[in-house]
Formats: structure tokens, C-alpha cells, sequence
């Protein structure tokens, strides 16, 4: 299991702030995924939440004030972190490399299996939190409004992002449906 070191620059676990993510790496999906440059994920990460955004306008509704936050992904075993500005006018998801700071409002992390069952809607988060599978600081309104905003969509996000890769959706599906049986194994 990857250590969850960071340090927030606020002052406090629970409140919004800079948090420098450690570079610990343990048993790691990143081993299966070819050696990529954060700067090449740039204009996927992008095409995704742009499809996301024109696909589901009401994600940005459900979100309210929040959709000016940003929020800290952590997927613990890959070896960077993305930010999600859900911003309707400009809505940006962009992977950092570890020891980046980053002000944020809310910070999520987990395992990227976990993080996937959690938007895939396969697992209750409050149950994920409270099982200590993700960590969630920050602002919980935010949270809260992210996660029924994610519960409210029809279909699931992951199928969507699958999708808006064209040719590669039925590979990244399949890549996603390993990920989350290899974390039902290892339950």
C-alpha cells in the first residue's frame, strides 16, 4: 500500500489548502501502462472533459457554487495526480507530477481501482470513506455536491470517458473492467 504522506500547507488535514503528495511508489498499476509523458495526457485529459462537459450540462447544474472549486484527484498507484476544475465556461482536468504543490479545495484520494468503482457509481463512497479506502479532505460541500452530482448522472462516467475515445473505447472499457475485477480479487 503507497504511503498517503503529504504535507498541506494550511495548516490542516481538513481544510482546502497546497498539499505536497509524496513520489512513494509500491505495487503500482503504472507498471502496466507504457512510460507516458504528463505533457502527451494534456490534450487527452482535456477531450475528455470537454465530451463529459457537452454530454452531461447538467453535472454543472448539480454542482452549483462548486463548479468553481478545485478538486485534487489522487489516484495513490499511478505516479501522477490530476486536477478537476469543473468550470462550465472551461472545465480542466490535468494530470501534475508528484511534488507539485497545487492549491485545492477538496483533496480525494485512493487506489485508482477504488476511485473507479466510485465514479463508475459500483461502490458507495461513504462507505469507501468510512472502510478507509478513499481519504477525502476539503471542502465537503464541494464533496457532497460531486458525488450526487456523479449519482444523478444516466450511465456511469467511466463509460463516458471510455466513449469519448472513439476507436480506443472498447480497449479502455476492457482495460477498466480488468482494473475492477483485480480489486474485487484482491477484497
Amino acid at each position: 500500500m503507497i504511503s498517503q504522506n503529504y504535507t498541506n500547507t494550511s495548516g490542516s488535514n481538513s481544510s482546502p489548502g497546497s498539499q505536497h503528495l509524496s513520489e512513494a511508489h509500491s505495487k503500482s498499476l503504472s507498471r502496466f501502462l507504457p512510460p507516458l509523458p504528463l505533457f502527451a495526457l494534456s490534450p487527452l485529459l482535456s477531450h475528455v472533459v470537454n465530451f463529459i462537459a457537452k454530454k452531461h450540462p447538467e453535472l454543472f447544474s448539480r454542482l452549483g457554487e462548486s463548479t468553481k472549486k478545485t478538486f485534487l484527484i489522487n489516484p495513490t498507484n499511478l505516479p501522477f495526480f490530476l486536477i478537476l476544475q469543473p468550470d462550465p465556461n472551461n472545465p480542466r482536468l490535468k494530470a501534475y507530477n508528484r511534488g507539485s504543490e497545487i492549491k485545492h479545495d477538496v483533496y480525494i484520494s485512493g487506489s485508482f481501482a477504488t476511485l473507479l468503482k466510485m465514479i463508475d457509481s459500483q461502490s458507495d463512497s461513504d462507505a469507501l470513506f468510512f472502510n478507509r479506502e478513499i481519504m477525502v479532505t476539503g471542502d465537503s460541500e464541494a464533496m457532497v455536491a460531486l458525488r450526487n452530482a456523479l449519482d444523478d448522472m444516466e450511465g456511469t462516467l467511466v463509460d463516458d470517458v471510455a466513449s469519448s475515445l472513439g476507436p480506443f473505447s472498447k480497449p479502455v472499457r476492457k482495460f477498466f473492467d480488468i482494473v475492477n475485477k483485480s480489486k474485487r480479487h484482491h477484497e
